[in-house]
């Protein structure tokens, strides 16, 4: 990918009801189907895609940020807990919880909030573009 700002993805290659295949600038693919019986329930929903990308996004930058403080991270896990407005069009997503669960020898709570405020507040992108619309809210757990 090269130095600009411009992101482009591909959706498409309809197969089944509803089952399309979303690429990136690397060429893998997603398959990116909905609920039954609207479609057949072969692969990621949208809005799941949406949380993957915040818990993706938050989580590399708090491994980012905690490797920049030095600290030593074995293993990071982020759970991403949705709520979706069912009751009126467009059934957005209202709320998300992440649940940072981090391994690491001498991680230490004070190193793991400032990351994921930090995350939270300036770094990670996806969550700065949700901010405003959903209510996001975070924990975490070192083992």
């Amino acid at each position: 990918m090269n130095a600009g700002t411009e992101l482009k993805v591909t959706v498409g290659g309809l197969q089944g009801k509803m089952q399309l295949k979303g690429k990136g600038h690397t060429g893998h693919e997603v398959q990116i189907d909905y609920f039954p019986p609207l479609g057949e329930d072969n692969g990621l929903t949208s809005l799941e895609l949406l949380m993957i990308s915040l818990a993706s996004c938050s989580g590399h930058t708090v491994l980012f940020l905690l490797r920049k403080m030095g600290k030593t991270v074995e293993d990071v896990a982020v759970n991403a807990i949705g709520n979706r407005r069912m009751d009126e069009h467009p059934t957005v997503i209202t709320d998300i919880e992440l649940q940072f669960d981090l391994k690491g020898d001498k991680l230490d709570a004070p190193s793991v909030e400032r990351a994921i405020r930090l995350s939270e507040e300036t770094y990670c992108p996806v969550w700065a573009m949700l901010k405003s619309s959903v209510a996001l809210s975070w924990k975490y757990s070192i083992s």
